[in-house]
């Protein structure tokens, strides 16, 4: 199975991190009328409750598009397009933008050696699960949560992408918990890494509201965990 990826950076732009809910916003009025793929919203109002195939992230201060499957088709049909970044504080001329595509193919391996880094917070917890979690005091029992929450991230995603996991997933979270604001609101969230048996691609998000940055994970051994401008 090969499934495309498409990048868009802008390597002259600089960034804070909470701007990936406004290049969501922005790209996602702009080119409303092209495809729900881009807000995760149908045209009557509706959520798309599937796993977010366009992503919108800043990584390293970087804005970034990210394409998966459909939504790397659509990146790519819309990239000449981009000449501004309104994102309502402040409004950005485009100068410069770059774009790469990849092929990405689901694997699961036989050992965990693969290590994923999550450079953005990782939004693990819902309300539900977060006060399961809040009453767990003893270590291993709050890894397993937490192993067995990043499991099914994973496997969210391989349906979004129409993969079905022929063996089983196995990881090892290395997270330590950091507060956080979302919507407002005091959340809980984690920074860290994990070990796996499953081969992901670069860039994609993990956990809630990928569509707006969190999440963001890269290979820990690959070229891109120092994340150049260019996508080199």
């Amino acid at each position: 199975m090969q499934i495309p990826i498409t990048y868009i950076v802008f390597p002259e732009i600089q960034l804070h991190q909470h701007y990936g809910h406004k290049l969501r916003g922005f790209f996602g009025n702009l080119f409303k009328d092209k495809s729900p793929l881009l807000h995760n919203h149908y045209d009557d109002g509706k959520l798309r409750y599937k796993y977010p195939l366009v992503q919108y992230k800043v990584v390293n201060s970087v804005p970034m598009l990210v394409g998966i499957a459909e939504g790397s088709e659509l990146l790519s049909e819309l990239f000449t397009k981009i000449d501004l970044l309104n994102l309502y504080d402040i409004k950005i001329r485009v100068y410069e933008k770059n774009i790469k595509r990849e092929i990405y193919s689901p694997e699961i391996y036989s050992s965990m050696f693969k290590r994923y880094i999550f450079k953005s917070l990782w939004m693990a917890l819902n309300q539900k699960n977060y006060a399961i979690y809040k009453k767990i005091t003893f270590g291993p029992k709050i890894t397993l949560m937490l192993k067995k929450i990043l499991i099914g991230n994973i496997l969210s995603f391989f349906k979004g992408i129409g993969y079905t996991a022929t063996k089983e997933i196995d990881l090892l979270p290395l997270v330590i918990p950091k507060k956080t604001k979302f919507k407002n609101k005091d959340m809980e969230a984690f920074i860290g890494d994990f070990y796996t048996n499953v081969a992901l691609p670069d860039f994609i998000g993990l956990g809630k509201s990928v569509s707006r940055g969190f999440g963001t994970i890269i290979d820990g051994d690959g070229a891109n965990a120092r994340f150049p401008r260019n996508l080199e």
